[in-house]
Formats: structure tokens, C-alpha cells, sequence
């Protein structure tokens, strides 16, 4: 897997966890600059993880992985 993602999901998990919820990172395609992300915890049933999934997540590793094109959230 990529260093620099899983050191931003590692970043990003703290966020998550005040709430009881976390994420596993799944796969990332390198050519089509897709991550999936796994929701556990809490994050898993939230009805406002699509929010959390593109407001903080995406948006964090766009901004630090301009390559990546969609975060994807999958069960």
C-alpha cells in the first residue's frame, strides 16, 4: 500500500474515534487514483458518514494526494 495514505488515515482516525468510530483503508488504485475506505465502529451505521466520507476524508487526502480522485466508502 502507499506510505503517505495510510499516514493520513493514520492522522484522520483520532477524528473518528472521539465518536466510537474509525476506518480501515482497503485498496488503493494507483492508476485510477481510487482509495477504499472501510467505516468500523460507530462510523459503520452513522447516517452522516457520507459527510464525514467526502467533507473530512476525501478532502484530506485530495489535499495532501492531489492524485487521488474519489475516496470511496465500502463495506
Amino acid at each position: 500500500m502507499n506510505k503517505k495514505l495510510e499516514k493520513i488515515i493514520e492522522d484522520i482516525k483520532p477524528v473518528l474515534e472521539r465518536d466510537g468510530g474509525s476506518l480501515e483503508l482497503v485498496s488503493y488504485d494507483k492508476k485510477n487514483g481510487v482509495v477504499e475506505i472501510a467505516f468500523t465502529g460507530a462510523c459503520a451505521h452513522c447516517p452522516i458518514s457520507d459527510v464525514t466520507l467526502k467533507h473530512l476524508i476525501e478532502a484530506e487526502i485530495k489535499e495532501n494526494m492531489p492524485e487521488v480522485k474519489e475516496v470511496r466508502a465500502v463495506k
